[in-house]
């Protein structure tokens, strides 16, 4: 198999490839050499906060679409169907509770990392064990996301594996340690521009080679690829309109609510309401790219029908059949291969720069800042751009790692909703409870990492201990389904396997969905974490620091009274004066980052405005005012 599509990687592909690196690197270089240089802190951690709302929705998009969305998404719809199509619910509330309710919070705190929140809100040590939880998650995350398409690469073209994991880890680092935030956003523009051309030009040419779109629809609905809306609540299943559209609600709010790498590009933006608009914008664009991977599955099941590359043993996993199919579409089309792994190495690229930035961030901010007071701003940039380098050279050690994790669309699911679920629960445990301490959000944080990795190491260990011929149907969660065995007819298929007992209790666990896993672990973390705050003693309203509490309840309790709504809401300790209301949070900011840079102008006529918006009411009131104003 290597030897026959070997031939097909040609000079103008190798050619095309190395542009890409090229003019990444080149985009951060410009960014070293001009303007203030990466000087400060401000500059290279938050591209000076000055970014406006395309480049940043753009970043934002690229960030975690990836080649781990590029490659699996098609494979996924080629096995299953268009079930998958139904995540694209969950981007509404997903994008939406973030625009309304995380970036307000963040944005208007002035933080620098979203991990100084937890120490306004509860203290120093769980901003670390939030910090080093991120940390972890997110070197994981590097080495799938580097080693998945270096390796789907080298099975399908022989294009050296290790040359091409060198050459995407150091381009990357080399750009992003130049360059800082603003080379890592503009070079996310840039290559995701390149991602939709490649995957446009797959499609438009597989579908014509095809006999046209209608000739692929027509192939999918007899190959019962098109699924049906699938209503089943059980949790267990893989992929079900529940498992889609509400547990993937809680994967996209660990993603594009707390996650260190999106919350600095909503923090790099000019003003609160452009940081807003890049969350509405990048809405649209989810839905297409969504709608790009769902038709490439089509088009690949149209030129292949049940008899897959995998089947035929041309390629080994599933990950591998979207680069096989490329280069068996673009057999006769010298460049287009190129132009396509370009599109890959792209997603890769976004994903991996925008972590070692977050990385550098927060650790710089988190965990060396604090206890270097004294560290002048020169010193501070100097050491940001270290870690970004060491942050690379690490990403590389990680990928061997990475192939030990399987199919790549959920691995890295897994990842985020294993530790980026435990993560949302903490935020929301400090948002959006007044009443929770510091004792809670530790204790919660515990167990839901705890539950993370008992119920991943556990439908791991329970997956290998299966005998080979009962895994297709005994684990939908991880194993795909072969010939007709698609979403679109998984309940007949359940049906007709009466003989398999249904797993239960601890079982049953093991077996849940990937998708429902940053719920579950999220939830596990916000109620462990109220019911250690209530035994340990709940946190008073005035030791709570303002800005910091969401008033939720006051917002959806809106129908009660104005006196029974004051006891439900406790929410911050704030004057019965707008202007102090609207500043102090800044104040708490400032002392607690010693970065916060305002423009005069600015603040004094926020104050007019939040004068002119705001009455003297109960404190509950109160804070919804200044919660809300300028959405």
């Amino acid at each position: 198999m290597g030897d026959v599509v070997q031939m097909h990687f040609t000079t103008p592909d190798y050619v095309i490839f190395a542009l890409l690196l090229v003019a990444s690197t080149c985009i951060g270089l410009f960014y070293a050499l001009s303007g203030g240089r990466q000087r400060t802190t401000q500059e290279f951690l938050l591209a000076d906060r000055s970014m406006s709302c395309l480049p940043v929705s753009l970043s934002l998009l690229a960030t975690f679409q990836s080649a781990v969305a590029i490659l699996g998404a098609p494979s996924e719809i080629y096995t299953y169907g268009t079930q998958y199509w139904f995540l694209g619910v969950s981007y509404f509330l997903g994008l939406l509770i973030p625009a309304h309710v995380f970036i307000p919070v963040f944005y208007r705190l002035r933080l620098t990392s979203a991990y100084e929140y937890l120490e306004l809100r509860f203290n120093k040590t769980v901003r670390i064990m939030g910090t080093v939880t991120f940390i972890f998650q997110m070197v994981i995350y590097m080495g799938v996301v580097l080693y998945a398409p270096a390796l789907a690469l080298n099975a399908v073209t022989g294009f050296d594996l290790w040359g091409a994991v060198l050459a995407m880890g150091l381009v990357c680092t080399l750009y992003t340690t130049l360059g800082g935030l603003k080379a890592v956003i503009w070079t996310d523009v840039f290559q995701t521009i390149v991602m939709f051309a490649g995957q446009l030009a797959v499609i438009i040419v597989g579908a014509h080679q095809a006999g046209g779109m209608g000739e692929v629809w027509r192939k999918a609905m007899n190959g019962s690829r098109i699924a049906s809306l699938d209503l089943n609540p059980d949790p267990t299943e893989r992929h079900t309109f529940w498992t889609l559209g509400v547990g993937g609600v809680f994967l996209m709010l660990a993603l594009y609510g707390v996650n260190q790498a999106q919350v600095q590009r909503y923090l790099s933006s000019r003003t609160e309401r452009e940081a807003v608009m890049s969350c509405y914008v990048v809405f649209p664009c989810q839905q297409v790219v969504l709608c790009l991977g769902c038709l490439m599955g089509l088009v690949m099941y149209a030129r292949y029908g049940e008899e897959s590359p995998l089947d035929k043993g041309y390629v080994k996993t599933n990950d591998q059949m979207v680069l096989y199919f490329v280069m068996d579409v673009f057999r006769d089309l010298p460049g287009l291969p190129g132009l396509f792994v370009a599109c890959l190495f792209s997603g890769a690229l976004s994903t991996i720069s925008s972590a070692f930035n977050s990385l550098a961030t927060v650790t710089m901010e988190d965990l060396i800042k604090p206890y270097c007071p004294a560290m002048t701003e020169a010193k501070a940039t100097l050491l940001s751009k270290g870690l970004a380098l060491a942050y690379g050279l690490v990403c590389l050690t990680m990928a061997y790692v990475a192939s030990l994790m399987g199919s790549v669309l959920q691995a890295a699911f897994s990842i985020f909703g294993m530790v980026g679920g435990p993560l949302l629960g903490l935020f929301c445990l400090g948002m959006f409870f007044p009443w929770a301490n510091s004792t809670g959000a530790i204790v919660g944080l515990v167990a839901g990492l705890a539950m993370a990795f008992w119920i991943g190491i556990g439908n791991f260990v329970s997956r290998m201990a299966v005998p080979t011929p009962l895994l297709p149907i005994i684990n939908a969660t991880t194993m795909p389904l072969r010939g007709n065995m698609t979403t679109a007819v998984m309940t007949t298929l359940i049906t007709s396997i009466t003989a398999k007992p249904k797993p239960t209790g601890v079982q049953a666990l093991y077996n849940l969905s990937y998708l429902w896993y940053s719920a579950h672990n999220s939830t596990t973390v916000v109620i462990v974490g109220l019911i250690v705050s209530l035994l340990t003693g709940p946190m008073k309203e005035k030791d709570l620091t303002p800005g910091t509490v969401y008033p939720v309840l006051g917002n959806l309790l809106f129908f009660l009274p104005e006196r029974y709504r004051e006891k439900l809401c406790c929410v911050t300790p704030l004057s019965h004066k707008p202007k102090a209301i609207n500043t102090q949070p800044y104040q708490m900011a400032q002392e607690s980052n010693g970065v916060a840079q305002h423009k005069e102008e600015e603040k004094i006529e926020k104050d007019k405005k939040d004068e002119e918006r705001a009455t003297p009411q109960p404190s509950c009131r109160l804070a919804h005012t200044v919660q809300e104003t300028a959405l």
